[in-house]
């Protein structure tokens, strides 16, 4: 099976759908690691768009 993109966005709610690490798109920015599979985390109290940075 293909590797999603790096680059790949989805936001605060939806399943990750590739382990790695994932960047806030917002200011200020966090890093976290996710596990396909995972629901993307809220960051700051508020919903936010992630994009995948790096596979783990």
């Amino acid at each position: 099976m293909a590797k999603t993109p790096l680059g790949t966005t989805r936001t605060t709610g939806q399943k990750c759908p590739e382990s790695g690490v994932w960047e806030a798109q917002s200011s200020p920015s966090t890093k976290i690691p996710l596990s396909e599979g995972e629901t993307f985390p809220p960051y700051n109290n508020k919903s936010v768009t992630w994009k995948l940075i790096s596979y783990a």
